[in-house]
């Protein structure tokens, strides 16, 4: 069977894509629009002479050879990153790439570090889980060209991230790594079965040692110049960018191993054989990798799961409603207002609203609710949700990079981005210990040289360059914080701050707000009180026509009062203070006033003193007033309830010993209800956003570690305050900007489980940087002391480095509350 091969990659076309590529008056397969856009970008650039020059296929996603930086520019054209790099604001963009290369945690320093020397690269966050790199940049500055251009001149390679592509490339390197693994035990039997002679017995004629060494020279030759290439080429990188890196004591070992076995080869120098150690060496260091990068995935799984959610073409509905005729299209090319059709067992492509049938949705994977969700005709959809049971036609409302879906996976980098300060001391201790250690590994070489032999002195200076490699110590953190994100990414719950974890481990105080955090923030109007000329009806129209504008949950329950009242309104000049309350101008039957709704002293600043009635109302949930120039016109009484969870919350925070503090805008007698109802240590009733904030800073400016949780647009400035903010589903877009932390749903008991997650998480991370570390202090001097032989040193090494990412892994696994 023929299979067709992109014209531009080299991979196999699927059966249901029909891409094509114009080249040279033929038509040639492409495997996806990403390969089409690329390949013809760079034919009518005028520069396809690429594909006849080229000798070999390209591998998925490669970028052209860096030699014609013209090919390499055309990743500098709009028509080429618009699949790929989003505009944040003016020109700053950002991009997310896939690299190759990366061997070790000190890789993603060597990176990060060339990278941001680059004037006008902002900001770069690269998961070391996960190899991708989200990259911002500002375009008046630097190209994308040069940072692509850059991370090739470092040793790695980098491209335009796709999750089907990053796929393929990370099993060609399983595959490699299993490849180089088996060659190396090979290697290491074929020359212990001629070693094992020279082990048992003494007086082996010359002709026949002579055999056998040369013997286990052919064999170990494929495990020397194949399996331990990864080594080599991780030296060179570091060398060419003037650095030590983990790879570098290792190929230092293994060179001088392999030229010791050699000289003792050429000049018949006794029974001793180095080349049966030099494969079990090389094969336990290649054997530890690649468990480590099993795990390494394995911690990194909750990001990757999400990226490959959304499927790469979909369903669009060209002409609906005239017709439902559908034709597919690349989910890539989507723009706002497309009419997508999504069948049963599909994944939907793009946030948007339900227009027509009905089925239930299965939104586990980004909020951790087990359930599946009805959705119906209005009802919103998120890109990467699974439609379960019905048809649904819906219109793209955000697509790309605009998605809820892409904004979590952005949390998600930026949080396994992050190092608590203990990493970053940890990995500046790492790269000075490795040069540290090459230092000392001369004197102890001529040491042992003048005191016993060469032969003695080489086995325990190669020994001593191995066995202290501090690549366990460069574990310790990434992978216990990618194995911690995933976990409570599986819970809908969002790490995305710097240092975040680090913070939720020391919290001794949580400061809530309480509509739509502690409580429903699903108001009610449960009375309307007339208190001037008008009836309730009227009183409704303008409160309505005042909120019209607003997502406050108050202006959600004045919205939803019904419609009515029989006059002719028209706003202008409308004026909202943030926790007060809204104010107009409105044009009510032709006649020109100014109205104020909310706090009944925002509204006294319009409408003179507090009616006497309005005064003595009793009452435990919120109240608003309306009132113009007149006077207080009528007040609104509204409800709240408390989350069902809440409660049970609130009580396993205290048995972890935390204080509690409710902050609210509403009145003294809601708040103070709630908080005698919850048993809450501290409340501050009417609180604007100015004293929520120094409420919070007095707390730590006492030595309180203060974590809040809120809602709302007027929480914002205290979350960016406090040492840790949590930002509550539903909550406004700029609460959640700001909060280091974000939960995807409305259960609240997962508080305490992300509070007992990041305790668990610091207390990994020490307990592998203590290992890691007393690893170290015992192993240089055995190895000093030559009680270490080089085998043993890549068993000790290779173990020690798994042992550091078993402990991290068992984050992945959740406790009981």
């Amino acid at each position: 069977m023929n299979e067709k091969k992109c014209f531009h990659c080299g991979l196999d076309v699927p059966e249901n894509i029909h891409l094509n590529i114009r080249y040279e008056k033929r038509e040639e397969p492409a495997c996806c629009a990403g390969c089409q856009a690329v390949a013809q970008s760079i034919i009518d650039a005028g520069l396809g002479h690429y594909y006849r020059q080229r000798t070999a296929e390209a591998e998925k996603a490669a970028l052209p050879p860096p030699e014609i930086l013209e090919q390499l520019k055309l990743y500098d054209l709009p028509q080429m990153q618009a699949d790929f790099v989003e505009t944040l604001s003016g020109s700053e963009r950002e991009a997310v790439l896939m690299l190759g290369g990366i061997t070790c945690a000190a890789c993603v320093w060597l990176i990060e570090q060339q990278l941001l020397r680059l004037d006008g690269v902002l900001r770069v966050d690269l998961n070391y889980s996960t190899h991708r790199m989200r990259v911002a940049w500002d375009n008046d500055r630097v190209a994308l060209s040069d940072i692509l251009l850059r991370v090739q001149n470092t040793g790695y390679t980098a491209a335009p991230y796709d999750a089907q592509k990053f796929e393929q490339q990370a099993q060609k390197e399983r595959k490699q790594s299993l490849i180089r693994l088996a060659v190396a035990g090979l290697g290491m039997m074929q020359t212990m079965m001629f070693a094992i002679p020279t082990y048992l017995y003494n007086d082996i004629e010359p002709q026949y040692l002579a055999l056998l060494h040369w013997g286990a020279l052919l064999m170990v030759l494929p495990v020397m110049f194949y399996s331990a290439v990864p080594f080599y080429k991780g030296t060179w990188r570091d060398l060419k960018n003037r650095r030590v890196g983990m790879d570098t004591p290792v190929a230092i070992a293994l060179i001088l191993t392999f030229i010791a076995g050699l000289y003792a080869l050429l000049n018949n120098a006794g029974q001793g054989m180095y080349f049966e150690s030099l494969a079990m060496f090389v094969f336990f260091l290649l054997a530890g990798r690649y468990m480590e990068q099993i795990a390494r995935r394995k911690a990194g799984d909750a990001a990757e799961r999400l990226v490959k959610l959304v499927p790469a073409f979909c369903h669009r509905l060209p002409d609906y409603p005239a017709s439902e005729a559908s034709e597919e299209a690349a989910v890539v090319q989507l723009s706002a207002g497309d009419i997508l059709a999504v069948r049963p067992g599909e994944v939907i492509p793009a946030d948007g609203r339900v227009l027509a049938g009905e089925s239930e949705v299965n939104e586990a994977m980004l909020t951790g609710e087990s359930l599946p969700v009805f959705k119906a005709a209005g009802s919103s959809v998120t890109a990467g949700t699974l439609n379960s049971s019905g048809p649904l036609v819906i219109q793209a409302e955000q697509v790309g990079g605009h998605t809820r879906l892409s904004h979590i996976v952005k949390l998600l980098d930026r949080s396994l981005a992050q190092k608590p300060r203990l990493a970053e001391l940890a990995d500046k201790y790492a790269s000075s210990f490795v040069l540290g250690l090459l230092l000392m590994a001369v004197p102890v070489f001529i040491g042992w040289w003048l005191y016993a032999d060469v032969q003695t002195a080489l086995w325990i200076t190669v020994a001593l360059l191995v066995i202290t490699c501090p690549c366990a110590l460069s574990l310790a953190t990434p992978t216990a914080l990618a194995a911690s994100t995933g976990m409570l990414a599986s819970d809908g719950v969002l790490i995305s701050g710097s240092h975040s974890l680090e913070g939720l481990s020391q919290i001794s105080d949580v400061v809530f707000d309480k509509t739509g955090t502690l409580t429903e923030g699903r108001l009610n109007v449960r009375t309307i009180l007339p208190l001037g000329n008008i009836d309730m009806h009227q009183a409704a129209q303008i409160a309505r026509a005042l909120e019209a504008q607003s997502e406050h949950p108050i202006a959600r329950a004045i919205m939803s009062l019904p419609e009515g009242g029989g006059l002719d309104i028209r706003s202008a000049q409308r004026l909202n203070r943030i926790g007060h309350g809204v104010s107009a101008e409105l044009a009510i039957n032709g006649q020109s006033q100014t109205w104020a709704l909310g706090r009944p002293e925002f509204v006294a600043e319009i409408a003179g003193h507090l009616p006497r009635a309005l005064q003595e109302i009793e009452h435990s949930g919120s109240l608003i007033a309306l009132g113009n120039r007149q006077g207080f016109q009528a007040a609104f009484l509204l409800d709240d309830t408390i989350k069902s969870n809440v409660p049970a919350m609130l009580a396993t925070l205290k048995q972890q010993g935390l204080r509690l503090h409710l902050l609210s805008g509403d009145r003294a007698a809601a708040v103070q209800n709630l908080a005698a109802g919850l048993a809450l240590d501290a409340h501050r009733a009417e609180a604007t956003p100015e004293d929520k904030l120094a409420y919070v800073e007095t707390l730590q400016r006492q030595g309180r570690k203060v974590l809040m949780v809120g809602d709302g647009i007027n929480d914002a400035p205290v979350l960016a305050r406090a040492d840790v903010s949590v930002a509550v589903a539903g909550g406004a877009d700029v609460a959640r900007e700001g909060a280091d932390v974000v939960l995807l749903n409305d259960d609240m008991a997962v508080l305490p489980r992300i509070l007992k997650q990041a305790q668990r998480t610091r207390r990994i991370i020490r307990q592998n940087l203590i290992w890691a570390s007393i690893y170290n202090l015992i192993a240089v001097p055995l190895a000093v002391l030559g009680f270490v032989t080089p085998w043993i040193a890549a068993l000790g090494m290779s173990i020690s480095s798994l042992i550091v990412v078993a402990n991290a892994l068992r984050l992945l696994k959740k406790q009981a509350d």
